[in-house]
């Protein structure tokens, strides 16, 4: 009896320490991702004035964006078949191969291509991380150490621009930042290997190459569509590109019913409680980009502040939106309770949105860093929740694709809200003007999600 006892503790014992190296790896892997995409941001002006890249900087944004977001519903589902370490590894090529050939560059034509493939593996890191948490947990530990895993991204959001600007102003220039995440990225691959499990039973299924052709075709004809309208020259070129996108879409949804192994399956595709979430992910970035583009500008242009003191008066938001996602997830796994998170978060960015709408150039400092605090409290829980929730509206072995599908329509919004917005901004004969009708679309984007969310079922966090 005693000897089974023992025999038991050890196997205990034994579980605990793998699944506390497989978190290690998981959260030293989201670290890496997040400090080498923050310490890029802040050396990309250099690497656009040393290859005269101005006019590829649109396409430095959205080409990428159409990478990752077609990236993450492959590697999602793919990671359901094959298992979570496998696809990690492989994406984390993707990403040690673009940090070797981005700083040898010549052109900036040939920084956007590589990058683009790069994002393909590179942007489906993070929801592989925040699905290898659902794998490591049972459904009412998710939302905790989901939660959690906002930690050494908050750590990285909060140092990287910081390192970025060190390196980029150093001998090694923006090259440098590339150089230097290399050795990390590779350390990440070896935890990576080393900490998580192996699949142990592999669904072997054929690829759904006709699924991932028609929404590739639909994916890009969408982003790019959207992206010329906002150039008035091609305006007819875009409403054409998104007419296809409409029609390829449609097609999509017709293969994804009758393939074997769909690259979104229609458990993920037509469940209600998961697009909802979906939707409103998608409309939060239109309040994320207002925010994170547009703000600086208003204070910068319009409040007469200088590029500095933008950056410190958005330093209490940034914090907020970084680090707000952990007791997010402690809230969640206590309370058990989702929709009135949802209502809640999506009413405060909606409600400081409406009051950024009303700013003026003699709009007092301390009211601009309230307000923007106000909209990085309700901003930073979004996340957080969207990939709580994904986990929990769909049965276990789809788990990847319905994380990857959250992340598929946020990058979506991601790629989309720049050109809408923009449109909003240019219709009217002066900055301030435009700014505000900016904060007022990103306003009522947040009052739509708001309304959607009161639609949200209960989801039960007590089993699958």
């Amino acid at each position: 009896m005693e000897q089974s006892s023992l025999i038991l503790e050890q196997q205990v014992s034994s579980a605990r320490r793998r699944i506390a190296i497989g978190v290690g790896a998981v959260f030293f892997t989201q670290f890496i991702s997040y400090l080498f995409i923050n310490a890029r941001n802040i050396a990309t002006p250099r690497m656009i004035a040393e290859l005269n890249g101005m006019p590829w900087f649109s396409w430095l944004i959205a080409l990428p964006a159409l990478g990752g977001a077609i990236g993450t519903l492959i590697f999602g589902r793919l990671s359901d078949m094959y298992g979570r370490r496998k696809i990690l590894l492989v994406t984390m090529v993707f990403l040690v191969a673009g940090l070797c050939l981005v700083p040898l560059s010549r052109s900036m034509g040939a920084v956007v291509a590589i990058q683009t493939v790069m994002s393909v593996g590179w942007w489906a890191i993070v929801p592989l991380c925040f699905t290898a948490i659902g794998d490591l947990f049972p459904p009412e530990e998710r939302a905790k150490w989901t939660g959690l895993l906002n930690l050494p991204s908050g750590i990285a959001a909060t140092i990287g621009p910081v390192l970025g600007g060190l390196v980029a102003d150093s001998s090694w220039g923006w090259r440098g930042v590339f150089w230097a995440s290399l050795p990390l990225a590779l350390l990440a691959g070896v935890f990576i290997a080393l900490g998580l499990p192996k699949h142990s039973s592999p669904r072997r299924q054929s690829i759904d190459g006709w699924g991932i052709l028609s929404m590739a075709i639909a994916t890009t004809a969408l982003i790019i569509g959207f992206s010329w309208l906002g150039v008035p020259e091609r305006r007819g070129e875009g409403a054409f590109l998104i007419g296809v996108a409409g029609i390829a879409w449609a097609g999509f949804i017709a293969i994804e019913k009758k393939a074997e192994a769909p690259i979104l399956d229609p458990q993920v595709l037509f469940n209600r409680a998961f697009l909802t979430v979906a939707a409103g992910g998608f409309l939060y970035f239109f309040g994320s980009v207002a925010m994170n583009a547009y703000a600086p500008l208003f204070a910068q242009n319009v409040m007469g502040v200088s590029a500095t003191l933008s950056g410190s008066m958005l330093t209490p938001y940034t914090m907020l939106v970084a680090f707000m996602g952990i007791p997010t997830g402690f809230l969640l796994a206590k309370t058990r309770k989702y929709q009135w998170v949802y209502v809640f978060s999506f009413g405060v960015i909606g409600l400081a949105m409406f009051a950024m709408g009303r700013f003026t150039a003699h709009t007092p400092i301390w009211v601009y860093i309230l307000v923007t605090s106000v909209a990085g409290l309700g901003m930073g829980v979004i996340p957080t929740i969207n990939a709580v929730m994904a986990q929990l509206t769909v049965p276990k072995h789809l788990l990847g694709v319905a994380v990857g599908a959250i992340f598929f329509f946020q990058m979506v919004g991601i790629a989309v809200a720049p050109a809408v917005l923009g449109l909003v901004q240019n219709s009217t004969s002066t900055l301030e003007g435009g700014l505000k009708l900016v904060f007022l679309a990103g306003a009522m984007a947040m009052l739509i999600a708001l309304f959607l969310m009161m639609t949200l079922p209960q989801i039960s966090a007590n089993g699958e």
